[in-house]
């Protein structure tokens, strides 16, 4: 019989093979006590919904053999775990490296606790798992505005009809916020959703989505390329000519395609644009800049069907300067000056993620140093 009390806390959510892993470990120390955090804490320390709530958490903790006992933690924040240390009075707190912090140590300290911080090691034969690495895989994806930009806002498209293409790309890293990767959009859809893809029609949730986002009375209409980008897989062709939601939509989700675009564009990091920006400050909306807005899309979604490197970078080039001549505020000098030093002498073409910066997207077929490889979701 085991003397001593261990007590873990966590998520655990989306449990696997790491999970198991480390209860094996840890109750190997003694008998083992496991906090699973609340719903509500979970939603106040990371701003999202867990995948399983807290009460099918506790349950697949408690069925595991290494478990003595699962129960909610009682208090908040990232020690929630304090008020239940009176009760279990474990003598060892242990926890995985990526869950250690000075607080929790100093807590256990204060109370006279044992603190054990373990390696992530999987059993032998398994691979590493971490709740992080699932949720890039299965958590919700973002939108990538490849070409023909700002033609979704109905006061751009009664000018003149075009096309504006985006790709639905997997979250394989948290993109910045001010970015122009339908941050604002995805944390509306998180709101709705949690942090994952919804079932049903996909075109049907844009609709849901992008009625949430702009409900009566909003001061401005959040464009619907960022909720069918977010949530319709693969690479859509979007189609506008006067009105918010597009007449015409066609998609792509071929894996040759969709992996060759994967391939082809990479990101290089500028700073996200500045609180109270405004890209709207001067407009020129005139027939000739919307016309070759439009036609950049319509090339931008020929070309990549065509696998066809130099017609896609042209095809983003000529979307951002049709942008410096709409909207003189979406491109800053500095931006510019990037562009047109570095990227458009060197590469079949770039583009800016969004207004103000965010992140360059380079078309080329050759490796850029300390670019950020991108994945499209298909």
């Amino acid at each position: 019989m085991k003397s001593k009390k261990v007590l873990v806390s966590g998520c655990f959510d989306l449990f696997h093979n790491g999970h198991i892993a480390f209860l094996k470990t840890a109750s190997s120390y003694g008998r083992l006590y496991v906090a699973v955090g609340k719903d509500a804490n979970l939603y106040l320390l990371k701003g999202k919904k867990p995948y399983f709530n807290q009460e099918e958490r506790v349950y697949l903790v408690n069925s595991i053999k290494y478990v003595e006992d699962a129960f909610l933690a009682t208090g908040s924040g990232v020690l929630d775990f304090e008020p239940d240390l009176e009760r279990i009075k474990p003598d060892i707190f242990i926890v995985n490296s990526d869950g250690h912090t000075l607080g929790k140590k100093a807590l256990c300290k204060k109370n006279g606790i044992k603190y054990i911080v373990l390696e992530r090691i999987p059993e032998s034969g398994l691979p590493a798992r971490s709740s992080s690495s699932a949720k890039q895989e299965l958590g919700f994806p973002y939108r990538l505005c490849i070409a023909g930009g700002w033609i979704d806002q109905p006061w751009v498209s009664k000018i003149h009809p075009g096309s504006v293409v985006v790709a639905q790309l997997w979250p394989t890293i948290e993109f910045n916020d001010r970015s122009g990767m339908a941050t604002s959009s995805r944390k509306v859809a998180i709101h709705l959703w949690g942090d994952r893809y919804p079932d049903g029609d996909p075109i049907e949730n844009a609709k849901l989505l992008f009625g949430a986002e702009n409900p009566p009375g909003a001061k401005y209409i959040s464009g619907s390329q960022d909720h069918i980008g977010l949530l319709n897989p693969g690479i859509s062709r979007l189609y506008y000519d006067g009105g918010y939601w597009p007449v015409k939509i066609d998609s792509n989700v071929s894996a040759d395609i969709c992996d060759w675009l994967s391939n082809t564009l990479q990101f290089i990091p500028l700073r996200p644009r500045p609180d109270h920006y405004d890209p709207l400050k001067e407009k020129k909306i005139i027939m000739k800049f919307v016309k070759k807005l439009g036609e950049a899309g319509e090339k931008c979604w020929t070309s990549i069907l065509r696998k066809d490197v130099k017609g896609l970078g042209e095809s983003m080039t000529e979307t951002f300067l049709a942008w410096k001549q709409m909207l003189p505020y979406t491109i800053p000098d500095y931006v510019m000056r990037e562009m047109e030093t570095k990227y458009f002498p060197n590469y079949p073409g770039a583009i800016t993620t969004g207004s103000g910066g965010g992140y360059i997207v380079v078309a080329t077929e050759s490796k850029i140093k300390g670019s950020i490889e991108i994945k499209v979701k298909y």
